[in-house]
């Protein structure tokens, strides 16, 4: 077993980790945008911030062993993956969404929500279209 395979493998691992968690906080979003419930919101505040800290360190990891991953096929043939330079905008863009969950977090927590369940319904899909376009960018390296 060589240690590509092993990052590989702990990759797609802490990916699907953290996928787990980017696909459910939007979701506790949505619910916690049309709580009117004092107690509902204090509930919500609580698992929203649990997960969203508990699957930081899984976007971390991905990334970690991502890089190990383009490290170890060196240099040329990252120059040569077309395919590779696509996927990592859409995971910078990712990161991006996951940064940004963070401040809706905040705006939940200090009472300055101001978007709407169906905002957060639509937010909800955006990793799901992502994760599709990076995992037929990864299979079928198509550039």
């Amino acid at each position: 077993m060589t240690l590509i395979l092993i990052y590989k493998a702990l990759h797609v691992f802490f990916m699907v980790a953290w996928f787990a968690g980017i696909f459910y906080l939007p979701r506790l979003f949505v619910y916690h945008a049309e709580t009117q419930s004092p107690d509902c919101d204090a509930t919500f505040k609580v698992m929203e911030r649990r997960l969203l800290y508990f699957v930081t360190p899984f976007a971390i990891l991905t990334l970690l062993f991502g890089l190990l991953l383009i490290f170890s096929y060196g240099r040329a043939w990252f120059a040569v993956s077309s395919w590779l330079h696509y996927k990592l905008l859409l995971v910078i863009v990712l990161y991006g969404y996951h940064g940004y969950c963070f401040k809706l977090l905040a705006d939940f927590k200090h009472g300055r929500n101001r978007r709407s369940a169906r905002f957060y319904r639509i937010f909800n899909e955006l990793p799901v279209l992502l994760l599709l376009a990076i995992i037929l960018l990864a299979i079928l390296k198509p550039l």
